[in-house]
């Protein structure tokens, strides 16, 4: 297959995507470490954000990337016969506190699956559950258009 046209989306067609899936990649750094992690959310249209909730154990290494408010890139992709699309939001991950839920914001953590790669072998009591918001800063997307494959005839 070669590449036939690839184009940027619009907004409408960007949130068409996010609001049809339930999850995507969540890129993290710190310092020149970086971390990546396949997670479930939650998105509002209207709003733009992105609603997640993680689950972490005392020493994981995704505590230690959530610790403060870091920069994240959140990746969600799909295919289809012939056609790729891809989007990329760019903000900071801001740690909800509970006492700030209101009933809007958990309408919200309710479309976010509980996480749907995470097995545990700890009990529950030694999992943390932590929400976060992403409202990028920037958020884009592309479509990409694959030529059928000629036929030798």
């Amino acid at each position: 297959m070669s590449l036939d046209q690839q184009t940027e989306l619009s907004p409408d067609e960007i949130r068409e995507v996010l609001s049809r899936h339930e999850t995507g990649v969540l890129s993290l750094a710190k310092a020149d470490e970086p971390y990546a992690i396949p997670i479930s959310y939650g998105y509002d249209g209207e709003s733009g954000r992105f609603y997640l909730r993680l689950v972490s154990t005392p020493e994981s290494e995704k505590r230690q990337f959530l610790t403060s408010s870091p920069r994240a890139r959140l990746v969600v992709h799909e295919s289809n016969d012939g056609s790729y699309r891809s989007i990329i939001a760019e903000g900071t991950l801001e740690r909800v506190d509970p006492d700030e839920l209101t009933v809007e914001r958990i309408v919200q953590y309710g479309k976010a699956k509980r996480p749907l790669f995470e097995i545990w072998g700890e009990t529950k009591r030694d999992l943390d559950i932590q929400l976060f918001e992403l409202d990028p800063e920037t958020l884009g997307g592309r479509a990409v258009e694959l030529d059928a494959p000629e036929s030798d005839q």
